[in-house]
């Protein structure tokens, strides 16, 4: 245990305390004040205090630009207090009003879980142990009080009541404590009257710091004078800029202060009228403060973020149209409708200089390089580049920013990235656009609608800066998988471009010019020591990959990659060099299944034969691209109901619903009875029940499959088709074509029935598509059932499998159970 002398007793505590190191501030023994604790190490020491007896011991950082100081960043005389009370707040802080019981001296540092503790021993009182002070010394404490009572009353910010305070004060030790806590110095120079180890030492100080702070409050109250008769209404404003410039003058000191500083990033930022005249005002504001005032330290973090946007600051665009397709092509393959919408906004730009058109969204499934096409855009122009993620954003203020109503606030998203940019002119790629979320926060999407506007981003205005902002010079791109789940008035605002997925061709050309190079190198293997054969990437894409992009294929080649170099390191161990660099190896196809498992999917997933009664493909759209789907329908000896299964949804049992209305109205020319609804059970089901389906394009599909099994004849295996069906047997277009006719070609579908009311958009497919798969427009059902059974169905011939079964009259309607 240590003992503490102190005016009114003896204090004893233990000799070893939490640390907590203070920035920009002394703290005295006789003191009481307020303090925010806020990082990791201080709350830490502040939690063991409260465990124990409550006392913590106070040291003074070295410099105040530490972060997270040290054992040697810290003073090793210090004071010792007592925690009188501790209030958590909100943003993880903690109110604190501490009292200081006594000076110490640190003899050891030592950890303690995620702080500091210290070995301590009292310091000072050395005068007051050796009995009454000398006379000397009493006319040195008279004269100190006199002219630190003088200092209070000519210094305004100096606390009001001080001195009254003071003459009832009459230890000269805690008196000696009360005005160097309260001297308005710097913290080193507090440092240093707190390490006095006498009481003659520290009056000593204190009327050689007086005698300097007296001389400059003269020196202030005439430049005060000068000042107000030089200025007039107008330049009111300036009057304490040109007050601390005239001090810092007469003390002869040209190292500007802090305030100086900033008042000179405010001057050469480059700032607005509007922004000039709000930065200036929170400067005077600011100045007027106590430094370790909370509101200080929100006014300073203000100002901060004012002269660090880029208000004027741009980059010079590179226009030339040659040299942008030439990096678009090099950084990415394929995406032709894509780059010549970029390459136009980029000519117009080059002849009018200013270009204020929609804002482009890129809309396809993960990993076709929406975002990597935006850096590359940006590099194609020489701007800068920002990405902002927006999935799962939920509150107004992540856009707009928060109000200054609290110590954290900050800018919104959109004023971080230009502040990360540094320039006002960069491409800002505003991700996953269609995963922001919507509650009782706000609406980010109705947010945005200010952000991307042309004819309202020219005043844009965050919530926290208060100023408007302009955002005309951004070229903003925004990126998403499905065009559903963005807001119909943020939607009208841009220019959708589809990028549907890329055919396996694409991907055999994107996995050899883009991807293997690039993990060849990350994995430390020369280009020369292995080769990857066409034929091994396609078997890759058939047998290991099903996606519109190319992710899950880098995740493969990836795993290709690792194992040869870990062939190369072993041999390395092995030191056998010759065996490392004997020739290039060469990864055969038939060398897959031992790198990467058995294929998870098939060479041939369908094939013809009498099992494919009751089964048609159906193609369908995804946020993940297209995908093929079996329909099955199964027909059982029941009771007239017809089951539904595999999750599906509102649309697509209507679509069922209406498949077996037309089935039962073409029963006679299809050779059915009639009356095949009553005795018999229809099961449709499609696969993969864990995922939820719904949409309008398996109208057809169930239609055929149901026919088939009712008719008992099998299906084309290589015959895929999409569209919705109506009572009559019409067949109505629906949307998605592109990525369905893609996502056919990659399962190795023939044929393709689309509806008649999607031909034009055939000419929009790629040309590859339209090359390899048969592209059939449909307008019935009739049309439908010819290409998709083989023939058109003849009674005559067929006999009526099915119908022979029914002989009861028919009935008016079915039993349907979903």
């Amino acid at each position: 245990m240590a003992k503490l002398t102190r005016v009114d007793g003896d204090v004893t505590i233990p000799d070893r305390l939490p640390v907590i190191a203070l920035r920009d501030l002394a703290f005295f023994p006789y003191m009481v004040l307020p303090l925010l604790i806020g990082r990791p190490r201080s709350t830490a020491a502040l939690e063991e205090a409260r465990e124990g007896e409550g006392y913590l011991l106070l040291l003074a950082q070295q410099s105040s630009e530490t972060e997270e100081p040290g054992t040697r960043d810290l003073h090793r005389v210090g004071t010792v207090v007592k925690l009188l009370q501790c209030s958590p707040l909100p943003d993880g802080t903690y109110r604190v009003v501490l009292e200081g019981i006594g000076r110490a001296f640190v003899e050891r540092f030592s950890s303690s879980g995620n702080g500091f503790r210290a070995r301590i021993a009292p310091y000072g009182e050395g005068d007051r142990a050796a009995g009454e002070p000398d006379s000397e010394l009493q006319a040195l404490v008279r004269r100190v009080r006199r002219m630190y009572a003088d200092y209070v009353i000519f210094n305004e910010r100096m606390p009001e009541g001080l001195d009254r305070t003071l003459e009832g004060v009459e230890d000269r030790v805690r008196a000696a404590h009360l005005m160097a806590g309260h001297f308005l110095i710097p913290v080193t120079e507090k440092q240093a009257l707190l390490e006095c180890d006498s009481d003659r030492t520290v009056y000593d100080k204190l009327h050689e710091l007086l005698n300097r702070e007296l001389e400059i409050l003269q020196i202030e109250e005439k430049l005060d004078e000068e000042i107000r008769r030089q200025m007039d209404s107008d330049r009111r404003q300036h009057y304490l800029h040109e007050q601390l410039r005239a001090i810092t003058k007469e003390l002869g000191d040209n190292e500007p202060s802090e305030w100086a500083e900033l008042e000179e990033k405010i001057r050469t930022a480059g700032l607005p009228a509007a922004a000039l005249e709000r930065a200036e005002r929170e400067m005077s504001r600011l100045q007027k403060l106590n430094p370790v005032a909370p509101e200080a330290a929100v006014i300073r973090t203000y100002l901060d973020w004012i002269v660090h946007l880029p208000w004027s600051a741009r980059t010079d665009d590179n226009l030339d149209v040659r040299h942008a397709s030439e990096l678009l092509d090099q950084a990415h393959f394929g995406l032709g409708e894509v780059k010549e919408r970029i390459l136009d906004h980029i000519a117009v730009l080059s002849l009018v200089g200013e270009l204020q058109g929609p804002i482009l969204c890129l809309v396809g499934p993960p990993g076709v390089g929406k975002t990597s096409l935006g850096r590359s855009i940006a590099q194609a122009l020489n701007r800068e580049f920002v990405r902002v993620s927006l999935g799962g954003v939920r509150d107004e203020a992540e856009i707009r920013g928060h109000r200054r109503t609290y110590v954290g606030a900050l800018p919104g998203r959109v004023i971080q990235g230009m502040r990360r940019s540094g320039s006002r002119n960069p491409v800002f790629l505003l991700d996953e656009v269609d995963k922001m979320a919507r509650d009782f926060h706000g609406d980010p999407g109705s947010a945005l609608l200010e952000v991307l506007d042309p004819e309202q981003n020219r005043s844009f205005t965050d919530h926290y800066l208060e100023l408007d902002y302009d955002l005309s010079d951004v070229l903003f791109l925004t990126t998403a998988n499905t065009l559903a789940d963005i807001p119909e008035p943020l939607r009208d605002r841009m220019e959708i471009i589809r990028i549907p997925g890329y055919l396996d061709t694409e991907k055999r050309e994107i996995a050899q010019s883009f991807i293997w190079p690039s993990l060849l190198e990350r994995h430390g293997l020369n280009r020369n020591s292995v080769e990857l054969p066409d034929e091994t990437v396609d078997r890759i894409v058939r047998r290991w990959t099903r996606e519109a992009g190319v992710r899950e294929l880098q995740q493969r080649l990836s795993r290709v990659a690792r194992k040869m170099a870990r062939l190369t390191a072993d041999a390395a161990a092995a030191e056998d060099p010759e065996k490392a660099v004997s020739g290039a190896t060469r990864i055969q196809p038939d060398d897959l299944r031992e790198i990467l498992g058995p294929p998870p999917y098939p060479e041939s997933e369908r094939e013809s034969g009498p099992d494919r009664v009751g089964i048609a493909n159906g193609l369908a759209w995804t946020a993940a691209g297209g995908e093929v789907l079996d329909v099955e329908v199964a027909v059982v000896p029941g009771s007239g109901k017809i089951q539904l299964t595999g999750t599906l949804g509102d649309v697509m049992k209507e679509s069922a619903v209406a498949a077996l209305t037309y089935a039962r109205s073409r029963a006679r020319r299809l050779g059915l009875d009639p009356r095949f609804h009553k005795e018999m059970d229809i099961h449709v089901h499609i696969p993969e029940g864990a995922t939820p389906k719904d949409g309008p394009s398996a109208g057809i599909t169930m239609a055929v499959a149901l026919l088939s099994a009712l008719m008992q004849r099998p299906t084309l295996a290589d015959v895929a088709m999409t569209g919705e069906i109506t009572l009559r047997g019409r067949v109505l277009p629906v949307g998605g074509i592109k990525e369905k006719t893609v996502a056919a070609l990659r399962a190795g579908m023939r044929t393709v029935l689309l509806p008649a009311g999607n031909e034009p958009e055939i000419e929009l497919l790629p040309q590859e598509v339209r090359d390899r798969v048969e592209l059939v427009c449909v307008s019935t059902m009739d049309e439908v059932l010819e290409a998709a059974l083989g023939a058109q169905p003849d009674l005559a011939r067929d006999g009526g499998a099915v119908g022979a079964l029914f002989l009861d009259p028919p009935d008016p309607g079915a039993q349907i159970s979903q």
